[in-house]
């Protein structure tokens, strides 16, 4: 390799490192780290002896290199992913190799757009439900962060289960985010206890992971049930579950009993978290800019009347999905990625060493000055083709890339895009929080309110 540079970094604490500040706000940090120390930086927490070493790559190049074209040396085998894999199972989020490439052929199919185009209705079904909901909020005061989530679970609930949403949607609701908060924790954190020790957190999130693989388990048996006693009378479903049931292949065989119920978990949890951030900050920042709000509802108005927006009306909405472009990258749903290296590797001229925990950040490549004039604005035409073309493909990466890319992409963009020409339709809206706390869990979280006025447009 060439001659290298020592990876810069904050000093921190003489005894615990930087860990103070990220458990404060590591979104800032990173931040900082980028713009006190440049586009590769050595992050430690931790008392010496069991100190956390982090490596973050904030460059569109590196970030290329770490997700795609140096991807088999950057693996998902650090700690944060072990701990989910342990409290959500081994579905296509966090399984690896031979794994991984199965459950990818096996599942791709149901993601094609052909297929993903066929999940309109549901989007646009539980999107008019919130409409009639909110002609009932009081003040005419919604928080889109609570209401988008509502709304998202409800969605692929609907297009997993069917006609069983209410089955699996106040679970989820109640119990997911007790999970995230411990995986987050235990995640990041340089020493853990024993799972085993009966310790309250341990027992908390023992018991959240036991209800969500319980309401899984229950509608999966349930489903089998009914389509044993139909006998060949049955006619195939086509939900996601009766789609994954059938999945198979001469090479791949099927999904057995416990790879069903990970996949169900994985498309309930990140399928829902990821589009309703999304959705919840489109609607926010929408509401905080009246013209970009005006040339969205101009074009969501523009849209056949007397019928809900379908899978065909995407094309016709090019201003709203720059908008929702425009959401990810200011507030991804996914601002933190972590991998772990196999071998030493050269990123921007340094080197990241053998068995490294390395970090790419959309929340702060996203904001990179080099790659976004004025990042902080919001601006939805930063995507319109001409200035997408002329970036950097890693500039804007809020569903990873590489071989890893999220199989869900083309989903969450049609349900987002849909379910924001439908509310846009029916309301105005006008900000009452203009700045909403964050910060990184599994996804990223709003952990106050973002509360909009609603006013049915005539």
């Amino acid at each position: 390799m060439a001659a290298i540079t020592e990876i810069p970094g904050p000093k921190g604490l003489p005894l615990l490192g930087s860990a103070l500040d990220l458990r404060r706000d590591s979104l800032e940090v990173f931040l900082r780290a980028r713009r006190d120390h440049g586009d590769v930086v050595r992050l430690s927490a931790g008392p010496p002896g069991v100190r956390s070493v982090l490596h973050c790559v904030f460059s569109a190049e590196g970030v290329q290199q770490i997700l795609a074209s140096q991807a088999a040396n950057f693996r998902k085998d650090n700690q944060f992913y072990e701990e989910l894999r342990q409290s959500a199972g081994n579905g296509l989020l966090t399984a690896q190799d031979a794994d991984y490439r199965r459950q990818r052929r096996l599942i791709q199919p149901l993601f094609t757009k052909r297929q993903v185009d066929t999940y309109a209705t549901a989007v646009t079904l539980e999107a008019d439900g919130t409409v009639e909901r909110w002609r009932d909020a009081a003040d005419g005061v919604v928080d889109v962060v609570r209401e988008m989530d509502r709304l998202a679970l409800r969605t692929v609930s609907r297009i997993l289960f069917g006609a069983d949403v209410e089955a699996a949607v106040d679970v989820i609701h109640d119990n997911f985010p007790v999970v995230s908060e411990y995986v987050t924790r235990r995640g990041f954190s340089p020493v853990n206890p024993p799972r085993s020790w009966p310790l309250p957190s341990n027992r908390r999130a023992e018991a959240a992971s036991r209800a969500v693989y319980a309401v899984c388990d229950r509608i999966i048996a349930e489903r089998r049930a009914t389509d044993a006693t139909a006998g060949a009378a049955s006619t195939e479903g086509d939900d996601l579950l009766s789609l994954l049931s059938q999945a198979n292949s001469e090479e791949d065989g099927s999904l057995d009993a416990a790879e069903l119920r990970d996949q169900v978990l994985v498309f309930l949890v990140a399928g829902h978290e990821t589009t309703a951030t999304s959705m919840a900050f489109a609607l926010h920042l929408l509401a905080r800019h009246p013209e970009a709000r005006k040339r969205a509802h101009e074009e969501a108005d523009r849209l056949p009347s007397g019928r809900a927006p379908s899978a065909a009306d995407l094309d016709e909405l090019p201003y709203l999905t720059r908008v929702l472009k425009e959401t990810m990258r200011l507030y991804p749903a996914a601002p933190v990625i972590g991998r772990r290296s196999v071998e030493a590797a050269e990123i921007d001229g340094h080197v990241i060493p053998a068995g490294a925990d390395v970090l790419v950040l959309p929340w702060v490549t996203h904001r990179h000055p080099d790659l976004w004039n004025d990042p902080d604005r919001f601006d939805p035409d930063r995507f319109t083709p001409e200035r997408e073309a002329s970036r950097h493909r890693y500039a804007w990466f809020p569903f990873g890339g590489g071989p890893r890319a999220c199989i869900g992409q083309y989903f969450s963009m049609l349900e987002s895009v849909l379910a924001l020409a439908a509310l846009l339709r029916s309301y105005d809206l006008e900000a009452v929080d203009t700045e909403v706390p964050l910060t990184a869990g599994i996804t990223l979280q709003a952990t106050g309110p973002a509360r909009v006025r609603v006013r049915t447009r005539t």
